[in-house]
């Protein structure tokens, strides 16, 4: 006698495709924004508010245009997937909702932890002290799906970048180094406590490794690699990198 095949959990899939309706309809938001944003850098030699472009590929529009414009696609391909699937009808119904407290939980904590990254730290902070805070709060906060690590990684961001948006709100005062100080001290003391709990966890262990060079290698190459705006130029770190580059190592090579 044969046996049937499992069905698969209609409520489940259902669920999927409601969220997937939604994620499509905030990426697509978000991606039309900074695409918005990102028209006002001069592209084609255009004169903006006072900045001249030069050619199309050295103005600093080419990468947030192509990172904006393949997410905008992205949100495209995902919303006619979970529409085809029966996404949109059942985005409001409960099942399309989907409530559970865990996954608000984490919803809530990336939230604040993109809000204060975005707003509070990229503009006014170091741009590898924040980036390395941001990988690390985000690597220990949901590799385990532990909400209290949820929750006390998006205290760490979130702390870092209250302070910065308090403490320095207008542009004038961007160029403060007390916010990459207190940034610096707290990513510190959250590596700390990673490693504290990284016993038999390779994943942990190899996050201060990364939350350091991952930064420092986009920074620079985007600095003097490809010679692209970096957030913050005078943070606390890499204005000594960039110092010690024209300083110390460019003229090694030029004389």
């Amino acid at each position: 006698m044969s046996q049937k095949t499992p069905e698969p959990q209609s409520d489940d899939i259902a669920v999927l495709r409601a969220r997937d309706f939604w994620g499509a309809i905030v990426l697509m938001v978000l991606s039309l924004f900074f695409l918005w944003r990102t028209s006002f850098i001069p592209l084609f030699g255009d004169n903006r508010a006072g900045v001249s472009g030069t050619s199309w590929y050295n103005s600093a529009a080419i990468v947030p245009l192509g990172i904006f414009t393949a997410l905008f696609i992205l949100s495209l391909v995902l919303l006619s997937i979970a529409i085809r699937a029966g996404g949109a009808k059942r985005a409001l119904s409960p099942i399309g909702i989907g409530w559970d407290r865990a996954e608000a939980v984490r919803f809530i904590t990336i939230g604040v932890i993109l809000f204060f990254y975005t707003a509070g730290l990229v503009p006014r902070v170091d741009f590898i002290a924040c980036s390395g805070l941001l990988i690390t709060a985000l690597t220990f906060g949901y590799h385990k799906g532990r909400i209290t690590r949820m929750i006390l990684a998006s205290g760490a961001v979130g702390l870092c970048g209250a302070y910065a948006l308090v403490a320095h709100l207008p542009q004038s005062e961007w160029g403060a180094h007390d916010d990459d100080i207190v940034t610096l001290a707290v990513w510190a003391a959250l590596t700390l406590w990673v490693l504290l709990c990284a016993r038999g966890d390779g994943v942990l262990k190899a996050v201060p490794v990364i939350a350091v060079l991952a930064p420092v290698i986009l920074v620079c190459a985007m600095a003097f690699g490809f010679r692209q705006n970096v957030p913050n130029r005078g943070g606390l770190i890499f204005s000594q990198i960039e110092y010690h580059y024209y300083v110390t190592l460019r003229p090694l090579w030029r004389s």
